[in-house]
């Protein structure tokens, strides 16, 4: 109730006495109060979702009658945390820069989960996306290079063979790789299960990168996150013959009808820009 109050600018008392109107206007409980918390009820919930796809195809008329009318309420994004760090950003600035009145809400994790049950507007995901009641667009593929340091190399050699790998001490983010085994995907086609020696585990991929760069180990990060220290030199490419299968990337929002003008605007620039953004790069 205090959110809802600083949000539209009245007094807390306001908020309540403007709930208790409306719950005699329509003569039914819409929310439960007792001494410790506030809960919906039922009715209360579906008269929610109710007016907000009411409110929702009333800006989609505004929009469509105005394509320049700035858009407003708060747009909610999941998204893995590698694209959510590096790439996503940029992206969002421009889209603030052009609808300041619209909040961002971006959530990362590298969970595949339904936007209806994650509770966002729209989610980005890469691999196998399942089913679930939304509506899927593939965006492009996402690349993963197998790298170590200048100065990793310089130490301790790079490894010539994928057979080599087994020497080398490797670097994962948990969850990958559990089985031991690195594939590998050669220029006809073939994949490779290839043994590594996994000698640090990491729960994301930051700290994994900074002990790339600092020489500690070889291992695999996604293209777009370690682009610029390739370029730069910082990174070097191992096994340049042969690739680690990457990730399809999609993106998901509930199936419907109609689309929310904000949901639209953010699905446009994202179609728009992000295949560039995560295109592999020489």
């Amino acid at each position: 109730m205090s959110a809802a109050a600083r949000d539209l600018g009245i007094g807390q008392p306001a908020v309540s006495e403007r709930i208790e109107r409306l719950e005699a206007h329509l003569g039914a409980r819409l929310l439960r109060r007792n001494t410790r918390m506030i809960s919906v009820t039922d009715m209360g919930a579906a008269f929610y979702e109710r007016c907000k796809i009411a409110i929702e195809a009333a800006e989609d008329a505004l929009a469509g009658a105005h394509d320049d009318m700035p858009l407003r309420g708060t747009l909610r994004i999941a998204a893995p945390h590698g694209l959510g760090e590096v790439v996503l950003p940029s992206l969002l600035l421009r889209l603030r820069d052009r609808h300041p009145q619209l909040k961002i809400d971006l959530v990362l994790n590298d969970r595949v989960v339904d936007p209806t049950t994650e509770g966002v507007d729209i989610s980005l995901r890469l691999g196998d996306h399942g089913d679930g009641s939304f509506v899927a667009r593939k965006l492009g593929h996402v690349s993963r290079v197998l790298v170590a340091s200048p100065g990793y190399v310089d130490r301790h050699g790079a490894p010539t063979t994928p057979a080599d790998l087994i020497g080398h001490p490797f670097a994962r983010v948990s969850g990958i790789f559990n089985n031991g085994r690195l594939p590998l995907q050669t220029e006809d086609g073939r994949i490779l299960s290839t043994p590594i020696e996994i000698s640090l585990t990491v729960s994301h991929w930051r700290p994994l990168h900074t002990i790339l760069l600092g020489g500690g180990a070889i291992g695999v990060l996604q293209k777009p996150v370690c682009s610029d220290d390739l370029a730069a030199g910082r990174l070097r490419l191992l096994l340049p013959d042969v690739v680690v299968p990457g990730f399809d990337l999609h993106l998901l929002y509930p199936a419907e009808k109609p689309i929310p003008p904000r949901t639209r605007t953010i699905v446009s620039l994202l179609e728009r820009e992000l295949p560039r953004l995560i295109a592999p790069t020489a």
